[in-house]
């Protein structure tokens, strides 16, 4: 290397002036070289507009999909999809052909589009099972009503779901539907809900309704008791006595105090749930209920209901009929309807006494509509 060094040191390259000719050449390759900069500036520069533009119409389309969607939000928390998730909504795993009155869509669709969820007087509907039940029935229409943007309650009575209370210790309707009492209690001043009640569950919005007309904006009876003041469900249960063998088989009174007193409560015999509550359900949530379904305490089922115009006349009240109905057979719902008349009769065919299993997205429906109703 030092040879080398010498060598270059030793020998000079001799300096030369540029010619003219030479000299222009090297300003018209500076003038080429800057323009293939500029150029390059340029292009990279439209390149980063462009995906400036693209990410923006992005963020845009998120945008308007989150606020269209926006109920369904909270849903997509657990790693599913917005895709995936859109068709994943609850549908009965029954072999029957798909009726008219129980379509398959999606809760966007059933919604009235010229009233928007949050401009109703309340969204905020709250359910109550029937005898028997619990909070656990409602498991298809709580997910179809807080996809559509409502917000829902679900109701363990007291001795029913997962309440821990013994069915057979329950004494009277106010202990029995006091969860639901303690929850209108604790609404904030103002607020309104919409009660919709099932089976045995219409004789408990009733007396929830008397008690608080100010914070409930609608009542819904779903193959329920509706009574009118002076009446127990037992008498609406005795108008079809003799008529309904399936019911009066299936009945099994439990006589915890002894069998020298009243039934404490009644069960129900599990190898007949199906031709009674949920002969159009599908399999797996007559299995469900199989494994779910508890006493109705005997006290309750008993009481007559004292009801005022003052108060629990005060609230608009609706009824959904179930054609196929085993349980409360549509003559006994026509009695109950013509002794008390609600504001609207609704109708759902192919339904058993069951329409949250049997007829899940009709009942959404109609449930959505009466929410509707100015």
């Amino acid at each position: 290397m030092g040879n080398i060094c010498a060598r270059l040191k030793a020998k000079p390259a001799p300096q030369q002036q540029p010619s003219a000719k030479k000299r222009s050449s090297s300003r018209r390759e500076r003038k080429l070289d800057d323009a293939a900069i500029r150029e390059q500036a340029i292009a990279a520069a439209i390149l980063f507009k462009h995906h400036q533009q693209q990410q923006q119409q992005q963020q845009q389309q998120q945008q308007q999909q989150q606020h269209f969607d926006r109920s369904t939000s909270l849903r997509y928390h657990n790693g599913v999809s917005k895709k995936s998730s859109s068709n994943a909504l609850p549908r009965s795993s029954s072999s029957r052909a798909r009726s008219l009155t129980d379509p398959l869509l999606q809760p966007h669709q059933l919604l009235n589009q010229d009233v928007k969820v949050d401009d109703l007087e309340t969204n905020h509907i709250v359910l109550v099972h029937g005898g028997g039940f619990g909070a656990w029935c409602w498991y298809k229409s709580i997910a179809l009503l807080e996809e559509s943007g409502y917000k829902v309650a679900a109701i363990d009575l007291t001795g029913s779901g997962v309440s821990s209370f013994d069915t057979n210790s329950i004494t009277s309707l106010s202990q029995y539907v006091k969860p639901l009492t303690d929850f209108l209690e604790k609404l904030p001043e103002g607020e309104k809900v919409i009660l919709v009640g099932h089976d045995f569950g219409g004789a408990c919005i009733s007396y929830a309704t008397e008690m608080f007309p100010l914070k409930i904006s609608k009542s819904v009876f779903i193959a329920a008791a509706m009574l009118t003041s002076g009446q127990s469900t037992l008498d609406i249960i005795s108008q079809q006595a003799g008529t309904n063998d399936v019911m009066q088989q299936a009945q099994i009174f439990i006589y915890a105090n002894g069998n020298d007193c009243p039934p404490t409560s009644f069960d129900l015999d599990k190898s007949l749930l199906r031709d009674l509550l949920f002969n159009q359900s599908p399999t797996k949530d007559v299995a469900l209920a199989s494994v779910s379904m508890r006493p109705v305490p005997f006290a309750p089922v008993l009481e007559k209901l004292s009801l005022s115009d003052l108060k629990y006349g005060s609230v608009r009240r609706f009824y959904i009929e179930t054609l196929e109905d085993n349980a409360i057979p549509i003559s006994l719902q026509e009695n109950m309807i013509n002794a008390s008349p609600p504001e609207k009769v609704f109708h759902l065919k192919g339904a058993d006494h069951s329409p949250f299993f049997s007829k899940p997205q009709a009942l959404h429906k109609l449930l959505v509509e009466i929410s509707k109703i100015l």
